[in-house]
């Protein structure tokens, strides 16, 4: 098994949900890059579950930078990044009941029973948590580039929230938010969504879009490496992403090609598109417009209502009746992942374009 991702920028992350420690090795990295403690610890934030619309966990993720920074810049060195665990309650999970539509009996067979069963093991997504704190690094690099990456709460059930229309202001209010969603009173009803799914023992699910603005036109690679490949590889490490569309994306089955074609033009002596259906990617390369992207998290596999399963053990049919504390949604914290996320993928498609000295000036 390899958890690492990445060409130029390699993310490599290890640990487990219930283990003493877990983080990743960050390579790649010019150096002299200033890193920004304050700002990795804010996202961290961000990651953190809040009130009853999340678990009863709580984590200080309070993390450690132990190689690969000197007087606060990289030295050109791998970066490693580790996060203490410290509110386990490992109790509250049995090997031989599989928890429906998580990864514990995939795991099993594919581990031949030597998997950390606790939490999900490396499943969980609590290793999240070292994902964002690299990839607050790659959102700071991109940022001091002028490129801005915002991810807002598209919709909650049938709850819809408004379109991004200034993105520059939309993107500095969602990365204000904990629950980002644009318009304050569809976030208060997306809310009671999910605590009165939390109130009868349920979960939901949401979905994220994301913009990227200031991206400069030329960067990524066609067919294998393009920007829509590289993005999904990313995103679809998230755990619970389910799928992942690009501009228009699945509606454009509604259309035809002279409706939601991207006519060029001229504007301020540069190449423009009247229109951005295609998400600012055409032939896996960023045109210069923004990149859009959507991504749907099913709801929380963990949910306390008895459900059917197998005992591993006896190899019967068996319930299960889920003990712990869980998300009844996870869209909400999940969203601070995907701009990393995000980041990790187009700092790694910039330093292929640029050249690793792009990243330091």
């Amino acid at each position: 098994m390899k958890s690492v991702i990445g060409k130029n920028i390699t993310v490599a992350l290890y640990g487990e949900s219930h283990g003493s420690a877990m983080g990743v090795v960050i390579d790649g990295l010019a150096s002299g890059i200033e890193i920004n403690n304050e700002f990795i610890q804010s996202n961290l934030n961000k990651r953190k579950p809040k009130g009853k619309i999340s678990t009863q966990r709580k984590e200080a993720d309070d993390f450690v930078i132990t190689s690969g920074v000197f007087q606060g810049k990289t030295c050109g060195t791998p970066v490693h990044i580790q996060i203490t665990n410290t509110n386990q309650r490992s109790q509250d999970y049995h090997p031989e009941l599989p928890r429906p539509s998580h990864a514990d009996y995939t795991a099993h067979v594919k581990y031949q029973g030597y998997e950390d069963y606790r939490g999900g093991g490396h499943f969980s997504g609590r290793l999240t948590a070292p994902l964002v704190a690299a990839g607050s690094i790659a959102l700071d690099i991109l940022k001091n580039k002028g490129i801005e990456i915002g991810t807002h709460i598209k919709q909650c059930g049938e709850l819809k929230d408004r379109e991004f229309d200034d993105l520059h202001a939309d993107i500095q209010k969602c990365n204000a938010l904990d629950f980002a969603v644009l318009d304050d009173k569809i976030a208060d009803k997306m809310i009671t969504h999910i605590e009165k799914a939390a109130e009868n023992k349920d979960s939901v699910g949401g979905i994220l879009e994301s913009a990227v603005l200031n991206l400069p036109a030329g960067v990524g690679e066609p067919f294998f490496h393009s920007i829509e490949s590289q993005l999904s590889a990313y995103l679809f490490s998230i755990p619970a992403v389910k799928g992942i569309e690009f501009g228009l994306g699945f509606d454009f089955v509604h259309y035809h090609g002279s409706e939601v074609n991207d006519a060029l033009r001229i504007k301020n002596n540069q190449v423009v598109t009247l229109t951005n259906n295609n998400g600012g990617i055409c032939g896996g390369i960023s045109n210069g417009m923004p990149i859009v992207v959507r991504l749907i998290i099913k709801p929380t596999a963990s949910i306390f209502q008895p459900q059917n399963t197998v005992n591993l053990t006896t190899m019967q049919n068996d319930v299960l009746t889920l003990q712990g504390r869980h998300d009844p949604a996870i869209f909400h914290r999940a969203r601070i992942v995907v701009d990393c996320m995000i980041a990790l993928a187009l700092l790694d498609l910039c330093v292929e374009h640029f050249g690793e000295d792009w990243m330091r000036s």
